[in-house]
């Protein structure tokens, strides 16, 4: 698997060509679907008041965001973070629309739509009908919503990776112990050992027989349990 980038936004509404902008955004860099540990986070300067609705989903207030930087000043080390990696967002349409808008805006390279992988369009493909939901999806897939109290971008990032992981395969993929997974040792050599017969041969001897037969007789009145499993045998032997 290649490099990939998990991305969520916050938001001053839903539509940026109604003038809605960008708040935050946090990345996670995932790589065979685990995550690296590198990250990239920033509030953003919206340049404009934040909707009382809004604050109430992510709990970002005008006062954070006064002193952060606009989407121009970090537009360059967002992109570098993002490098020509693929970006997974939920609903990446919503995150696509408001990042290619800001980048719009300042003169930058848009992320190419081909580029984004969409976890609400998996989820509804593997679950047909049922709610696919971030919260839903982590619920499903017993990942924990305990430090999540609002949304956060970071917060959300790192869930969604959880969730893209079980979304293509889960931890059992990741575990593959496969002799795929790399080349055997120098001068390694296979055994082979034949078929195996069948049946195996019996590895009990005559007197080892001969003694559970007579421990049998003499413990139990009502033998026909043991008639399938060799007692008229071992009697013989014991005789």
């Amino acid at each position: 698997m290649a490099r990939e980038i998990v991305l969520d936004t916050e938001t001053t509404g839903f539509d940026p060509k109604t003038g809605d902008r960008l708040i935050e955004v946090g990345c996670i860099e995932i790589d065979d679907l685990l995550p690296t540990g590198r990250t990239y986070h920033r509030l953003v300067n919206p340049e404009r008041l934040i909707p009382p609705d809004a604050i109430r989903v992510h709990g970002i207030t005008d006062d954070k965001v006064r002193g952060a930087p606009k989407f121009a000043e970090m537009a360059d080390e967002l992109l570098e973070f993002i490098g020509d990696a693929p970006v997974i967002a939920h609903n990446a349409a919503f995150d696509r629309a408001f990042i290619n808008h800001e980048l719009g805006l300042c003169g930058r390279l848009l992320v190419e739509e081909v580029r984004w992988i969409d976890t609400l369009g998996l989820a509804q493909t593997r679950f047909p009908g049922m709610a696919n939901s971030l919260d839903a999806l982590c619920k499903r897939f017993k990942i924990s919503l305990a430090e999540r109290t609002l949304h956060g971008a970071l917060i959300d990032a790192r869930l969604l990776a959880s969730v893209y992981l079980e979304l293509k395969g889960g931890k059992e993929r990741v575990l593959d112990l496969s002799a795929a997974r790399g080349p055997m040792a120098p001068g390694f050599k296979p055994v082979s050992h034949g078929e195996r017969p069948r049946p195996l041969p019996d590895r009990v001897s005559p007197e080892e027989a001969a003694a559970h037969a007579a421990f049998l007789q003499s413990q139990f009145k009502d033998l026909s349990l043991w008639r399938g499993y060799g007692l008229e045998a071992a009697a013989s032997a014991a005789s």
